[in-house]
């Protein structure tokens, strides 16, 4: 894909191939998988041994629809999905960084927070991110996830009555079929205690087909439900995902994004803006930039905290309060997500707090109360 007309070959292709498919499995079974397929599209441009090793210990997957978004070689949306020898050449990762197996009393199942759980469910999806936190197990056929494992989370759930807010995450369960997913949200809704559900997923950006009509009057009958979606650069933003989102919107779930900062691909406070104000327009609000996890295989994509903060301080002020997402880093060892914020505050004592606003003034708020 190195010259335009590689491209223009590219991009015909799976226009095409989108255009006479109507089934999202039919679509997701079209997916690049191997190295000898991704080979055939590129022209010759990869090195194949090299991206055979990297897919036999991460596997790729890359459907259609996504792929047909890549412009360039190493564009942000190649980067996100095009598997890279670096992922093996990383000493200081970690397999489970933020220890989600350790805080699982059932398998799949991390109950870290006291009032609050997440609950894997599958570990497939729609497009195998090359920065994954799990890629441990994301995408492994050996580490599917059963229907008796997540019988054990749901009876789990059952008996902690302190639990009050459920998190599906996986992989993706929207890559799960409909009735699958009804049936695990009907079992939660069923119990008494658990008040909210919330879906991660990547589905609305990364194979929006997914997105039905049958979907969404499904899922509308779990409420209150709510979505965090997952974009991390304004390219995703197209018609197609525009539209699942607003389906699902329409059927009255409040859509939230999770963005993860990353090195080559949004690490830039023009981007980052440009693509926080797109969610606005498509009905999704910001809600995390996650500092990349310390995962193994994704230092390559790894960025400094301070670039965080200073993309958060080129937001804040500059557009709408509510393009304005929160910059955590989910600690390393279990400890949670923990707010990173620049700090507005110059100076604080008994009587006065003086603080600097976005443009570098600051002013002074008397305290006498």
């Amino acid at each position: 894909m190195a010259d335009q007309q590689e491209k223009t070959l590219l991009k015909k292709s799976f226009v095409k191939e989108i255009e006479n498919v109507e089934l999202w499995e039919e679509f997701l079974a079209r997916s690049v998988v191997n190295e000898d397929q991704l080979d055939k599209i590129c022209k010759g441009t990869i090195d194949k041994k090299k991206l055979k090793e990297v897919i036999d210990k991460y596997p790729m997957r890359i459907n259609p629809y996504y792929l047909s978004l890549i412009k360039s070689k190493d564009d942000a949306i190649w980067k996100q999905a095009i598997p890279d020898v670096k992922e093996l050449d990383d000493p200081e990762g970690l397999e489970d960084p933020l220890c989600e197996e350790r805080d699982s009393p059932v398998p799949g199942l991390t109950h870290r927070y006291p009032d609050r759980v997440l609950f894997l469910v599958c570990n497939q999806c729609a497009m195998y991110c090359r920065f994954c936190t799990r890629k441990r197990k994301v995408g492994d056929p050996f580490k599917r996830i059963t229907r008796s494992q997540i019988l054990r989370g749901i009876e789990y759930i059952k008996g902690h009555p302190e639990i009050r807010d459920v998190l599906l995450s996986g992989g993706d369960p929207l890559l799960l079929s409909d009735n699958y997913l009804e049936w695990i949200l009907k079992e939660l809704r069923a119990i008494k205690h658990v008040e909210i559900i919330r879906i991660g997923t990547r589905v609305p950006c990364a194979l929006p087909h997914r997105v039905t009509p049958e979907l969404c009057n499904m899922l509308k009958k779990y409420h209150p439900l709510y979505v965090n979606v997952h974009f991390a650069h304004p390219a995703e933003i197209t018609d197609l995902s525009s539209s699942a989102c607003s389906m699902l919107a329409d059927a009255g779930i409040l859509l939230s994004s999770q963005t993860v900062l990353l090195k080559g691909v949004n690490d830039d406070p023009k981007v980052m803006k440009d693509l926080m104000q797109k969610l606005l327009k498509i009905r999704v609000r910001p809600y995390y930039i996650y500092q990349a996890d310390m995962t193994k295989g994704i230092n390559h994509f790894r960025a400094k905290v301070e670039k965080g903060m200073d993309i958060i301080s080129n937001i804040q002020g500059w557009t709408s309060g509510l393009a304005v997402p929160h910059f955590v880093i989910d600690s390393p060892g279990g400890g949670g997500k923990i707010p990173i914020l620049p700090n507005y505050i110059v100076s604080r004592d008994d009587k006065k707090v003086v603080l600097r606003n976005y443009s570098g003034k600051t002013y002074t708020y008397d305290e006498h109360c």
